[in-house]
């Protein structure tokens, strides 16, 4: 039982096409030829949505003077025209830039083909309606079959006339919805005898040319056939979605083989017709032989317009390089799984097949199960037979070399004459023909063979000094030396271009790799930026120019901003004009690449590649080639390439920013929570204690006796003090984490630090609980110090010790030597701290909770912390084994103390 339930996929997909979008929808008016009624049409559909509420205006509509369709404008709001001067003339345009700020609903486009006048934005109007759709605004268009680009040459054959204003065929494929407006020939003709589509004498020319009959007819099969395929793939996708056939039809890939011969254009447009038939992908390959890099520079120019016109129907290009095309078109037919090969019917002459040899045969013979589509054409075959050049492909040294070369196999051939036989003196001048294809061109290493032959037969053949043949057998030894040195020499000259083609490719393989590498080591924008620069200029040896958005979303050149194009040479880059600033932008805005060679805004001085990663703009990239030289479809698709890796790069360092960021605010957030939990109840305990004293001293002052007087004062002062205390520590860190502790060392005995430390916690309660002694050594040295922070210190460290100790257990004081300093450390009895804790210790707001309490704020040890490492020395803690806690600190002592004159 076959399962006919829709594929969910499927289902999903068609899901998704019918949910809202952002993109306008695309309806186009099509039909056969002028005069069918396709603006007509549209005007009534336009008004059939404004009546049901929709925001309709008109953009741009031609009436042709006929009344019926000017009394349809009426009703309709319209965006004023565009009036452009162009060759003493005023032309009407359709205002783009006004279409955008009015922003209807829908909008009325007619002549989708026209081409704009040279000051537009777009070269074509379907451009601009592509920007329409691109904006969210729904577009009515009219179109003529004779338009699509695909369809041009047909057109030409059957009318004659070759139509100049063309549509992509990508554009009539993405339309939303397609209405064919079809009218009888017969019909057509009494509407033009009618005057109803042209003028009297217009007309007239019209009926003897394009608007005959016969004409008419095969136009409107046209329309038809091209209509009905979009008939069929609406009928497909309803199969699909109601699952009534499970049976897909296998997947069809074309693959078309293109040279530099005037037919390519013809056979780039006969395969995609193909294709749209089959409805199967189609790749369009340039193969890059020995006898290809030799071609000129009109013929490389005519490569690269029949890839960019396989590119603007549709197609996937690439350049393939190899020995031979016939097998490399079937190695990569094969490593795409193409099912059909189309290449172009040769012209050459027999004799150049038999010595040559014909790639189209060579096809047929090893294809194996893959098809193989001869197409003809009408085009000029001459000029595609490769010419050899001969003086023009190399110098004049070259030619000298080929002499010279000759002459000196020639002079070493007659010194070793008596001793070899005349087949080895013939490989001598093999060798000189072997020397001169590695160092000359084609020109000059055949030049050496007939030299070498000629040289031959006048020294070493009898009769000598002659080129008379006596023993006619030297005549196919004459012939064999003469094939035998062509074959070196072309093959070593192959070998050659093979090599040089392979270079350029590496360097550019290479150049993408290390791109890569170099991105995946950096993360600032400030190193990634001019490393792309830098690939991109050393790869298309053209000045760069990376935009990124600042503040509002407006482009600027990053490096004027950032300064890193110090770090780079000053030729790799260039500053943008005002125009190209404005290119820039628009490319940025609409995420599509434009500016020179391309067909949005091509007067502008550069090329200009979005810069796209997840489906938004991070940047634009911007080559200028020298002297405004276009980049060829190879070119462009590796600047891609690298636009791609480089938009990638630069939004993973936006989002490691991104994340930095928000670390550093979930860390402050985190610490200013510790520190309001902490501070909160240390600032609250004595200001509540304050308060109550000073409460009853004010209150009941007269009724307390003397001593509770003085306790309670007592209690208000000893309270005050910790408060200040506190909120010292706390502007103690906020100094040392802000970098502004100043150390002023001077030359100290701790002796004296140690004690001023001791005085003043004398006073306090704690201290006194506790039994305090103090060791030190006789001989301390001099310590330079900071006094008043190191006093600090020992004053942190012995009020930690007091709180987290029972009272009455004693803490001591002791300070030794050590290699590069002395070491001083704080010991007491107490409970000691956890293993694996002495690194939290020191960290800020860390507080070790005794007795189900948690004393302290957390910040006395990190203040100590602090002041240590800015003496340049180190404070740890440790258990003592005896019990309790040790926080020992060592401070280095660099120099020598002064030296004191004293006198009775």
């Amino acid at each position: 039982m076959i399962d006919q339930r829709p594929n969910p996929d499927a289902l999903l997909a068609r899901v998704n096409d019918k949910e809202p979008r952002t993109y306008g929808r695309l309806k186009i008016f099509f039909g056969a030829a002028a005069g069918v009624g396709k603006t007509y049409s549209m005007l009534q559909a336009a008004h059939e949505r404004k009546a049901e509420g929709l925001d309709v205006v008109i953009g741009y509509v031609e009436p042709h003077g006929r009344k019926e369709t000017e009394a349809l404008v009426q009703g309709l709001e319209q965006i004023p025209y565009r009036m452009a001067d162009y060759r003493g003339a005023t032309l009407r345009e359709f205002d783009l830039d006004a279409a955008l700020v009015r922003k209807p609903q829908l909008i009325l486009v007619d002549e989708l083909a026209h081409t704009n006048s040279p000051d537009s934005r777009h070269m074509k109007r379907w451009q601009d309606v592509e920007e329409l759709l691109a904006d969210g605004i729904d577009v009515y268009a009219t179109v003529n079959v004779q338009h699509i680009e695909s369809l041009n040459d047909v057109v030409a054959q059957i009318t004659g006339v070759i139509v100049r204003e063309t549509v992509p065929d990508k554009i009539v494929e993405q339309a939303d919805e397609i209405e064919l407006i079809d009218l009888p020939p017969d019909e057509l003709l009494q509407r033009l005898k009618e005057g109803k589509i042209y003028g009297a004498t217009q007309a007239e020319r019209a009926v003897q040319s394009f608007f005959r009959k016969g004409n008419l007819i095969a136009l409107r099969e046209l329309a038809l056939r091209r209509t009905a395929d979009r008939v069929d793939q609406q009928m497909q996708r309803y199969r699909r979605d109601h699952a009534i056939d499970a049976t897909w039809p296998a997947t069809t890939r074309l693959l078309v083989g293109v040279s530099a011969s005037p037919s390519a254009p013809h056979l780039v447009r006969a395969a995609r017709r193909m294709a749209a038939a089959l409805r199967a992908e189609w790749v369009v390959a340039y193969v890059e032989t020995p006898n290809e890099l030799r071609r000129s520079e009109a013929q490389r120019e005519q490569v690269i317009q029949t890839l960019r016109l396989a590119e603007q129907l549709g197609a996937e290009t690439v350049t393939l390089s190899g020995e031979h095309a016939a097998e490399v078109l079937l190695s990569y037919a094969r490593e795409r799984n193409v099912s059909k090969i189309v290449i172009g019917k040769p012209k050459y002459p027999r004799w150049h097949e038999l010595l040559v040899g014909s790639t189209v045969n060579k096809l047929m013979r090893m294809s194996g199960a893959i098809d193989i589509y001869v197409l003809s054409s009408d085009a000029d075959e001459s000029e595609s037979v490769p010419r050899t050049a001969f003086v023009t492909s190399s110098s004049q040294g070259a030619y000298l070399w080929a002499w010279s070369a000759v002459a000196i196999c020639t002079a070493i051939a007659w010194v070793v004459n008596p001793y070899f036989d005349p087949a080895n003196i013939v490989m001598l001048y093999l060798l000189g023909v072997v020397a001169v294809a590695t160092r000359g061109g084609r020109g000059p290493s055949i030049l050496t063979v007939m030299l070498s032959v000629a040289a031959f037969d006048f020294f070493f053949v009898p009769p000598h000094f002659t080129f008379a043949v006596s023993d006619t057998q030297y005549l196919i030894t004459f012939g064999v030396m003469l094939l035998v040195g062509l074959v070196i020499s072309t093959l070593t000259i192959r070998r050659q271009e093979q090599v040089l083609a392979a270079r350029v490719r590496e360097r550019r393989t290479a150049a993408l790799y290390a791109l890569s590498r170099e991105f995946a080591s950096l993360r600032d924008l400030g190193q990634l930026l001019p490393a792309a620069v830098r690939h991109v200029y050393d790869i298309f040896d053209s000045q760069v120019v990376i935009l990124l958005p600042i503040g509002s979303g407006r482009l600027q050149p990053w490096g004027m901003i950032s300064g890193w194009m110090n770090t780079i040479a000053p030729a790799t880059v260039y500053s943008p004009s005002p125009t190209d600033q404005g290119v820039a932008q628009w490319v940025y805005d609409h995420k599509d690449m434009a500016g020179l060679g391309t067909n949005t805004l091509p007067g502008a001085d550069a090329i200009y590649v979005p810069l796209v990663a997840s489906e938004r703009a991070v940047g634009v990239l911007g080559v200028r080639p020298g002297r405004r030289q276009r980049l060829a479809p190879e070119q462009v698709h590796l600047l891609e390439t690298f636009a791609n890796q480089t938009a990638l790069a630069i939004a993973r360092a936006q989002l490691a920013e991104d994340a930095q960021r928000a670390q550093v605010q979930v860390e402050t957030e985190r610490l200013r929570n510790s520190l309001l939990s902490s501070v909160s109840h240390d600032l609250r305990t004595p200001l509540t204690i304050i308060t109550g004293a000073t409460s009853s001293l004010l209150e009941e002052g007269q009724e307390l006796d003397r001593q509770t007087r003085s306790e309670l004062a007592q209690t208000a002062y000893d309270e005050a003090v910790r408060l200040n205390r506190l909120v010292a520590n706390l502007l103690d860190m906020t100094r040392i984490e802000a970098g502004a502790v100043q150390v002023k060392k001077e030359w100290q005995p701790l002796e004296e630090v140690i004690g001023v430390a001791i005085a003043r916690l004398e006073a306090s309660e704690g201290l006194a609980e506790h039994p305090l002694s103090v060791d030190l050594p006789s001989d301390l040295p001099l310590v330079p110090i900071d006094a008043v922070l190191i006093e600090q210190v020992l004053v942190n460290l012995i009020e930690n010790a007091v709180r987290h100790t029972p009272p009455a257990t004693p803490i001591s004081i002791s300070a030794n030597t050590a290699a590069s300093g002395v070491v001083i450390s704080v010991a007491d009895q107490g409970p000691g701290f956890p293993a694996g804790s002495e690194e939290n210790l020191f960290d800020k707001f860390y507080r070790e909770q005794q007795n189900g309490s948690i004393r302290g704020v957390g910040l006395g040890l990190t203040i100590c912390r602090g002041i240590i490492t800015a003496h340049g020395g180190r404070i740890w803690a440790e258990n003592n084994p005896a019990g309790g806690a040790v926080f020992r600190f060592s401070l280095p002592i660099e120099g020598s103390p002064p030296l004191f004159n004293i006198q009775e």
